[in-house]
C-alpha cells in the first residue's frame, strides 16, 4: 500500500490563528490600562498637550505617521481634532517636546530609549511598545514583528478612539469643572458611558474598559473574515508579486490617509523585511511608496488636481513587468481609482485592498485582484488590511 501524502499545513489558517490567539490574549491584560491611559491622554489634551510620535525604522515611521494622522484628522463624525505630531528622527524630539506633551513610541533601540528619557525628563506622559523607559509600556505577545504592529495599530486607535469620552466628562479631568452629564441620545448603545455621573471615574474607566474588549473582538471577527474569504485572492496575488519581484519588478503602493501609512508599511515590508528567528532571512524587495515625496504630491495637486497624485507616478515609474497595490477603505477614492486605470493601461499587475463592500474598485473590476474586508469602521477596516498585507508578504516568500 501506498502511503498516504502528509497533510498540506495551510499557511493563511496557521497566520490567522496566531493573530486570534495574540489579539485576545493582548486585550484581555490590557483593556484596563488602555482605558486608564485614555483618561490620562484626555486630561493632558484638555489642557493643551499634543501628541507626539517617535519611530526610528521605515516600518516604525509608518506607525508614527499613522497615529498622527488619525488624531489630526479624524475620521469619524463628531471626533474633534487633536493635536499631533509624528517625527521620524527620534533626535528632533528634544527641540519639541513640551512638558504637557503625550509621546508614543514606536520600535526599540538606543535612540528611541534616549528619546523617550528626554521625554520623560521634561515631564511628558510617555508611552510605547517595546521596552525602553517609558511610563506605560505595552508589550504585545507576540514574536512576529508583523503580528505585534498589528496589535499596536489597534490599540492606538482604540486609544485615538475611546480618549474623546472623556471630553464628555470635564469633572473627571484634572483641573476641570464638571458641566451637565451629556445626554448620548440615539448614540447611547453605542457609547453608554457619556451618561454617566461626572463625579464616577470607576464607572466610565469599566465602561471604557468594556468598549475596548469589545473592539477588540470586532477586529477579531474581520480579520478571520478577510482573511477567510480572500484566501484565493491572497494566494493568487502571492504568486503574481513572486513572479514579478523575481524577475527584477517593483511594487508601487500608494492609499490616502491612514492608507498611505499602510503603504509605507508595505514599502518598508519589501525593503527592509523584519528578522524573525523561526524563518529564513527574506530577500529585500524593489519597492516604491508613492505617497512619500510630498513636493511631487503637492506638484500635481496644485497644478493639475489631486485626481492625478498617483496616476501621474505611475506613468513615471510603472512598466509592465511591475505591480501597483492600492489600499483604500471605501474603494472609491478618485486618486485610486485613477492611479489603477493607468496601471493596467501600462501592463502592471494590480492589486486592491479595500473596505465597506469594495466600492467601485470592486464593483466594476478595477483591479486584477480585489481583496474586501467587509466592514464600515474604517479603524477596523485598517487593522484588517494590515493583517492581510502581512500574511500577503509571508505568502511571497513562500510562493515556489
Amino acid at each position: 500500500m501506498t502511503p498516504a501524502a502528509p497533510a498540506q499545513v495551510d499557511p493563511i489558517g496557521t497566520l490567522l490563528a496566531a493573530r486570534t490567539t495574540a489579539n485576545a490574549r493582548f486585550f484581555a491584560e490590557e483593556a484596563g490600562r488602555l482605558a486608564r491611559l485614555c483618561h490620562r491622554m484626555a486630561e493632558r489634551f484638555s489642557r493643551g498637550g499634543r501628541l507626539i510620535a517617535v519611530g526610528a525604522s521605515a516600518a516604525d515611521r509608518s506607525d508614527v505617521r499613522h497615529v498622527a494622522v488619525e488624531f489630526v484628522h479624524p475620521v469619524i463624525v463628531g471626533k474633534r481634532a487633536l493635536p499631533a505630531i509624528g517625527l521620524g528622527v527620534p533626535e528632533q524630539l528634544a527641540l519639541l517636546a513640551d512638558p504637557g506633551d503625550i509621546v508614543i513610541a514606536f520600535g526599540a533601540g538606543p535612540r528611541v530609549a534616549a528619546a523617550v528619557a528626554a521625554a520623560r525628563s521634561r515631564g511628558c506622559l510617555t508611552m510605547a511598545f517595546a521596552p525602553v523607559g517609558a511610563e506605560w509600556e505595552l508589550h504585545p505577545p507576540a514574536p512576529d514583528p508583523f503580528v505585534a504592529q498589528e496589535l499596536a495599530e489597534t490599540a492606538y486607535h482604540v486609544l485615538w478612539e475611546l480618549v474623546h469620552v472623556f471630553f464628555e466628562h470635564r469633572g473627571l479631568l484634572e483641573g476641570r469643572t464638571a458641566r451637565p452629564v451629556h445626554d448620548a441620545g440615539a448614540s447611547s448603545f453605542l457609547y453608554p458611558f457619556l451618561g454617566e455621573s461626572e463625579t464616577d471615574l470607576t464607572a466610565v474607566l469599566a465602561d471604557v474598559e468594556r468598549s475596548i474588549l469589545a473592539k477588540a473582538a470586532e477586529i477579531g471577527e474581520l480579520r478571520t473574515q478577510t482573511l477567510e474569504e480572500g484566501r484565493p485572492v491572497l494566494r493568487a496575488a502571492a504568486a503574481v508579486l513572486r513572479t514579478r519581484l523575481d524577475a527584477g519588478g517593483t511594487v508601487l503602493a500608494l492609499g490616502n490617509g491612514g492608507s498611505a501609512t499602510d503603504a509605507m508599511d508595505a514599502v518598508a515590508d519589501l525593503r527592509e523585511p523584519p528578522p524573525m528567528p523561526s524563518r529564513r532571512r527574506w530577500p529585500a524587495r524593489r519597492a516604491l511608496d508613492l505617497t512619500e515625496d510630498s513636493a511631487i504630491i503637492t506638484a500635481i495637486a496644485n497644478d493639475v488636481g489631486t485626481e492625478a497624485i498617483f496616476a501621474r507616478q505611475v506613468i513615471a515609474y510603472g512598466g509592465p513587468g511591475d505591480a501597483l497595490m492600492a489600499l483604500s477603505t471605501s474603494g472609491n477614492s478618485t486618486n485610486i481609482i485613477a492611479a489603477l486605470a493607468e496601471a493596467r493601461r501600462r501592463g502592471l499587475a494590480t492589486i486592491a485592498l479595500v473596505g465597506y463592500d469594495g466600492g467601485r474598485v470592486a464593483a466594476d473590476g478595477l483591479a486584477d485582484h480585489v481583496l474586501i474586508t467587509r466592514s464600515e469602521h474604517i479603524p477596523r477596516i485598517q487593522e484588517a488590511q494590515a493583517s492581510a498585507w502581512h500574511v500577503l508578504r509571508e505568502l511571497i516568500e513562500a510562493a515556489p
